[in-house]
């Protein structure tokens, strides 16, 4: 068998590096886009969470809805539709027709999202998973937001907003699809492929199905990292920005959370494989962030100030990110892992993202600051990580009544 972690995760890896640089790059265009088109007040607001209206509810019916389709097929769709409608975005001249291109980008990338996790389920062991999401779901996603603005503002600069659509959606038409179709292999190759029942048909989805009851402490958890991280990450900029940092200085305290999530990667990947306390390890990524969020109104000095949310990003997102999706490959059953990657990454990113991009805005409009809002996300966050830890607890339970 050729190499998998290149020909399936490192592909994969690539692919969610150009989707991440595709949501990115209208906050780049805003400010000329917005002049060019009238953009302003409520509709600039609009403009910027359209795409995770589409997103949150694509997640949840689209991994429902593809869960008998060949995965390969999906992603080479979905890919083909959002970058055809992200080069078409350079030729508009109305906002509602950028409205309805984002999204479009929104629904197919929420519909191609939880191919990925089929994709990890069925080409790599237990023992593998965290490593396998740490490239599939984890390394594209974090290097985009740590380079995304680095790459993308310079060529912005270089030659405006049409241009920059041109080239991203360009990235995937003539080199993602193409790469997909060369690499990617489909599920009946697979060493741990989606199986049939006796009749030979995709068995039912039941709650059951998803792991039980408990699945729902899975949701609750997602709901609070998909605050903490999209609270932060929507205002991170702006963040850098009133703490006094301009210029370089604001891209690089931008970028550094992500750079240290990155990082971090790799021996907490290592260590969960290794160790296969996957449960713990997830939720300490929660709590130890949000115990560190909730110190940040007592501290004065800017500097630290940006150092705790380094820490407390980029510790999450090593920690948490590709442990979550170990643990719902793990515990829900073969054909459920689409449904259930998308329902959790639905209401988690979409819905709770959601929510915590307007509960930031709206603390630090109140409060004229953003330390009262990440203290909240904090809190939140603090109560997914026990979520988590005792869902943990239940299913090593479960597992040795079973034995």
């Amino acid at each position: 068998m050729e190499n998998k972690w290149f020909r399936i995760a490192g592909t994969l890896c690539f692919g969610l590096f150009v989707a991440y640089l595709d949501r990115t790059n209208l906050s780049v265009a805003l400010p000329s886009l917005s002049a060019d088109l009238g953009i302003d007040g409520a509709m600039k607001s609009l403009v910027l969470t359209i795409f995770l209206i589409g997103y949150a509810f694509a997640n949840v019916f689209g991994g429902i809805c593809t869960r008998k389709a060949e995965p390969k097929t999906v992603v080479v769709l979905m890919v083909f539709i959002w970058s055809l409608a992200t080069f078409c975005t350079g030729i508009i001249q109305s906002v509602f027709i950028l409205l309805a291109f984002r999204f479009i980008l929104g629904v197919t990338e929420g519909v191609y999202w939880p191919q990925q996790s089929r994709f990890a389920r069925a080409w790599f062991s237990t023992n593998e998973l965290t490593r396998a999401n740490s490239i599939i779901q984890y390394y594209g996603q974090f290097m985009a937001l740590a380079l995304g603005f680095i790459i993308l503002t310079p060529v912005y600069d270089a030659f405006g907003w049409r241009i920059l659509f041109y080239i991203t959606g360009g990235v995937g038409l003539l080199i993602i699809v193409p790469l997909y179709l060369k690499m990617l292999k489909k599920n009946d190759d697979a060493p741990y492929k989606e199986v049939m029942d006796e009749n030979g048909e995709t068995p039912k989805l039941t709650l059951k199905s998803l792991g039980g009851p408990t699945f729902l402490m899975i949701v609750f958890t997602y709901v609070t990292q998909g605050m903490l991280f999209w609270g932060i990450t929507l205002w991170i900029p702006m963040v850098a920005k009133s703490l006094g940092f301009s210029g370089i200085q604001q891209g690089l305290a931008s970028a550094a959370p992500y750079l240290m999530a990155v990082v971090l990667a790799v021996p907490i990947s290592y260590i969960s494989d290794k160790t296969c306390k996957r449960s713990l390890i997830a939720s300490l990524g929660l709590i130890i962030p949000g115990l560190l969020l909730v110190t940040l109104p007592v501290v004065e000095a800017p500097v630290v100030k940006m150092g705790i949310i380094t820490i407390a990003m980029g510790y999450y997102a090593s920690s948490f990110t590709p442990n979550i999706w170990s643990i719902i490959q793990k515990t829900v059953e073969p054909h459920a892992v689409g449904p259930a990657s998308g329902i959790v990454n639905g209401l988690g990113a979409g819905g709770g993202g959601t929510i915590a991009g307007f509960l930031v805005g709206y603390m630090q409009s109140v409060t004229g600051s953003y330390m009262a809002g990440f203290v909240v996300l904090g809190i939140l966050v603090i109560l997914g990580g026990i979520s988590l830890f005792m869902y943990g607890k239940i299913k090593s339970k479960e597992i040795k009544m079973s034995i």
